[in-house]
């Protein structure tokens, strides 16, 4: 049986994961197969999960927020800011949506003390400008 491997790269890390036979992944086009010996391709994947498997013919689960997949000549090369392996499906749904409300909730932190900074600048500014007129 033929495969190819699966490079996968975060901003942390990155693993190589050999034999495998399938990947199932999503773009905005919808869902696509990648079997061995398949053209080259390179897309952006949506955020949720991904699906690959082995000569074991397991599952194993991929969750992303969202990544850019690259094939090429059996090396399928997936970089992604953060992913998550498992072979439960209810474990890794429930890791990738732990994940995005932790990154939703820093995002929601940063935006407020974006606008604070704004906010003081703007009076420190106002402020000089009546000392100015005066």
């Amino acid at each position: 049986m033929t495969s190819f491997s699966l490079r996968l790269l975060d901003a942390a890390h990155g693993e190589e994961i050999k034999g495998v036979t399938s990947f199932v992944g999503e773009d905005v086009s919808g869902s696509f197969g990648i079997l061995p010996g398949h053209a080259r391709m390179m897309t952006n994947l949506s955020v949720g999960l991904a699906r690959f498997r082995g000569a074991s013919e397991t599952w194993h689960y991929l969750a992303l927020p969202g990544g850019v997949l690259y094939f090429h000549e059996d090396v399928l090369t997936l970089c992604a800011r953060r992913y998550f392996i498992d072979d439960d499906y209810l474990l890794i749904s429930q890791a990738l949506e732990k994940h995005l409300l932790e990154e939703q909730e820093k995002l929601k932190t940063l935006k407020e003390n974006l606008l604070h900074m704004e906010e003081e600048i703007f009076r420190r500014l106002w402020k000089k400008k009546l000392r100015t007129i005066d």
